[in-house]
């Protein structure tokens, strides 16, 4: 709100000045009643004289009246332009605040969270706050000042009439906080249920390939309804809350009509006061009543506000696990040394990693093997600093990578994880992802030819502007790794890591695609995190992997030559392929 207090401050002095105008543009009603009146009475008595000058002077009321009016409503004009529009401004900032946060965020957190949750946060109730910010600020401070421009002109008039015309609404405002607390927590309980259909409807769909397989749209329909229903009921229990508040204030209004109505024929009839002040207060309680109306709904508008701003903030003040500390861009150059590193998963405390060491000179390669669950892809996800290790150090080109600028790092890498994700968006575009120059084409040809996946393209109708599904589900699974290996070439990185990113094509395309990418290999440090004897033979290290501990470390002839576990391998493999 500090970046925009020029704005807000006008339209805080915009809404005083406005009512001002319209407070006092009341007293020329009470003047020509006055006149009415006195003309009345002289006509009753037939002593009626100067007509005209009596209509030239409620002329003269009218117009004044109506031109206040206009000023008034020009000037309320302007403080929608600054405060709501304002509102506007502040939910672009921190929807934007938001979503950056959630970039900054480790990969932990999103284990943490489901996507349902953080959508609604940066959807719901962000909006929830921007209504706060614009009419929950603006309505209280046209209050505030009403009400004090009011009690100063009111009585100044009569104060005994003040004190029956505003009696009244101190009760209101006391059943109005009375009332107040219940409707956070059921607000807090409508959007926490809120988040959790979100979470299901994005689950549901993300997964209705896999529901339909098994058959159990009857049961999701089932589940779905079950927490929906729910959702029903509490927002219907929120709703029958807040109904309380407008027939409240409706009949508090009426009753304080009804005091102005009494204690003004007495007073009128005792000549303490003439019949258009009478009127003039009939005027000011109009005035009051949107306000403290609005104080109701306003109320309502804060609890949603504070029950969405402390689940904003609950991710806001989340400190992200990988921070970058070096502000200028650093060099890569690729070599890579693991020193005695262990990783240990926060959210399960399964050890991926017990006491890792190696090392990869710039310009060599290395596989590393061993079965499921045995710590590759957290080596994969440490080096490019997804994950942070629990002990050890890992360094590239001799300086530990935690020293080195956490943008230049990433850039350097060019990182092919297990699940291969693509955007919905064209083929064209996820090819170029993270590329400056989004419409290269004939870069995005070159490395498609690399990743052996350019004849594929070539075949669909619109070739390289396909439009690809959700996850690229328009693709096969081999096509899919095949298009983020493109993806990871053209960015021409001094690292390249391939998490099993051939596991999903045939064997006689793997060896195209490895053969295609012998100089890229040749060239770069990199990193093959693989299944495959054939992915692991030609590489320049081979690291095994039992448990999360390094079982053998050599080239394919020095492993061979120990008949161990990478022997055990190798052997297996020929079987399968003798038995196919």
């Amino acid at each position: 709100m500090w970046k925009y207090r020029w704005k807000l401050l006008a339209g805080f002095l915009m809404i005083v000045a406005s009512n001002f105008i319209s407070i006092y543009s009341i007293n020329f009603v009470g003047k020509a009643i006055n006149q009415i009146e006195t003309i009345l009475v002289q006509y009753q008595n037939g002593t009626v004289s100067n007509l005209d000058l009596v209509k030239k002077s409620l002329m003269y009321a009218a117009l004044l009246f109506i031109g206040l009016k206009i000023v008034a409503g020009l000037l309320t004009v302007g403080v929608r332009l600054m405060i709501i529009a304002t509102s506007r401004h502040i939910e672009y900032d921190l929807k934007n605040d938001i979503f950056q946060q959630y970039q900054n965020l480790s990969l932990s957190f999103y284990k943490k969270n489901k996507t349902g949750d953080l959508m609604n946060r940066i959807t719901e109730d962000v909006a929830f706050v921007r209504m706060y910010l614009g009419p929950g600020i603006m309505y209280p401070i046209n209050l505030i000042s009403t009400a004090t421009i009011l009690l100063v002109f009111m009585i100044n008039i009569d104060p005994m009439m003040t004190l029956y015309t505003l009696g009244p609404l101190p009760i209101l405002s006391f059943l109005i906080y009375k009332v107040a607390s219940t409707i956070n927590q059921k607000s807090k309980d409508v959007q926490k249920q809120q988040s959790h259909i979100s979470s299901i409807v994005q689950d549901t769909f993300s997964g209705i390939r896999v529901i339909k397989s098994f058959n159990t749209e009857n049961s999701t329909e089932e589940s779905y309804e079950k927490e929906a229903a729910s959702y029903e009921k509490k927002s219907l229990s929120l709703a029958q809350t807040e109904a309380f508040f407008f027939p409240l204030m409706i009949l508090i209004v009426g009753v304080s009509n009804l005091l102005i109505l009494y204690m003004g024929g007495v007073r009128y009839a005792e000549g303490k006061l003439d019949i258009g002040v009478v009127a003039q207060y009939f005027m000011y309680l109009n005035m009051l009543i949107w306000p403290f109306t609005s104080l109701g709904w306003v109320t309502m508008l804060i609890q949603r506000a504070e029950a969405s701003m402390g689940r904003i903030n609950e991710f806001l003040k989340q400190e992200p696990e990988i921070q970058n500390t070096v502000e200028e861009l650093t060099p890569i150059a690729g070599k890579i040394e693991f020193r005695n590193v262990s990783y240990t998963y926060p959210n399960t405390g399964i050890q991926a990693l017990n006491n890792v060491s190696f090392t990869i000179e710039k310009g060599q390669s290395m596989a590393i093997m061993g079965k499921t669950g045995s710590g590759k892809s957290t080596i994969a996800l440490l080096l490019a600093r997804m994950l942070q290790p629990s002990s050890g150090q890992i360094l590239i080109d001799n300086i530990p990578y935690e020293n080195l600028n956490l943008n230049s790092l990433r850039e350097a890498i060019g990182f092919v994880p297990q699940e291969s994700f693509l955007f919905s968006d064209t083929i064209a575009h996820n090819i170029l992802f993270g590329v400056d120059d989004e419409k290269d084409l004939d870069k995005a040809k070159k490395y498609a030819n690399k990743a052996a996946v350019h004849q594929n393209i070539e075949g669909f109708k619109e070739q390289y502007e396909t439009i690809l599904g959700e996850r690229g589900v328009t693709l096969s699974g081999g096509q899919k790794q095949r298009v983020s290996i493109a993806r990871a070439l053209i960015k021409e990185p001094e690292i390249l890591v391939f998490d099993d990113s051939l596991s999903a094509v045939d064997t006689e395309t793997e060896e195209e695609i490895l053969r295609n990418l012998q100089s890229e290999i040749n060239q770069k440090t990199t990193l093959i995190i693989t299944h495959r004897v054939s992915s692991a033979k030609n590489t320049d290290h081979i690291l095994v992997l039992d448990d999360g501990k390094v079982v053998e470390y050599g080239t394919h002839v020095d492993l061979l030559e120990k008949e161990s576990a990478y022997y055990a391998l190798v052997k297996k493999q020929l079987m399968e392929i003798e038995n196919n």
